[in-house]
């Protein structure tokens, strides 16, 4: 075991401490490691999958396709033999348009994903409008009940005209010798106000 140990201190230069060993800095980003698989753009790759997409399901899109699905088999039954490059049963055709299924279906998927979570923030938002504009419609409503309130203690244009024209009154029976009572005024008063 002695010699292991000796060993082992030779690998360590003399006076090393773990103060004194090379140490990474905590304050700063490591530097980028180098990666086997090719870095892309999540974003950038799902805007080209949504026009894709998009160019997918216009009837443009179908157009060309049946032009050249078209245009290859008359060429593969009517042209030289020695040119034809896909006989009869048309299997590189097939082929062919089996690779582009497999290839427009994730990318149609993964454009229905994209729309679905833009959809979910949409919603998030309108949601949080509506709420604003509830608890808005709520105040308005508290703000007009407590001025309603108020306005029931305030003198209305109707209420001041029936004072006016019972003080009329009463100058007038004053000039006639005749005296109105305030008790007799009060009770025809409260009745006309209401």
């Amino acid at each position: 075991m002695a010699p292991e140990r000796e060993s082992t201190r030779e690998r360590s230069p003399a006076g090393a401490t773990a103060a004194t060993r090379p140490r990474a800095r905590l304050d700063q980003p490591r530097p980028p490691r180098r990666r086997l698989l090719p870095e892309w753009d999540p974003e950038a790759f799902g805007r080209l999958s949504e026009r894709i997409a998009r160019f997918l399901g216009t009837g443009r899109f179908i157009v060309w396709m049946t032009i050249v699905i078209i245009a290859w088999v008359l060429w593969n039954i009517f042209a030289p033999s020695d040119l034809r490059f896909d006989n009869y049963p048309f299997i590189f055709l097939t082929l062919m348009l089996s690779l582009q299924a497999s290839y427009a279906a994730p990318l149609i998927l993964l454009a229905q994903n994209r729309q679905d979570d833009r959809d979910k923030v949409n919603l998030e938002q309108d949601r949080k409008q509506n709420e604003r504009s509830i608890a808005d419609t709520e105040y308005l409503t508290r703000e007009i009940a407590s001025l309603r309130i108020g306005l029931g203690e305030v003198a209305t244009r109707d209420w001041i005209r029936s004072e006016l024209q019972d003080i009329v009154k009463e100058l007038e029976g004053r000039q006639d010798g005749h005296v109105v009572f305030p008790a007799e005024r009060s009770a025809r008063r409260d009745v006309d106000d209401r």
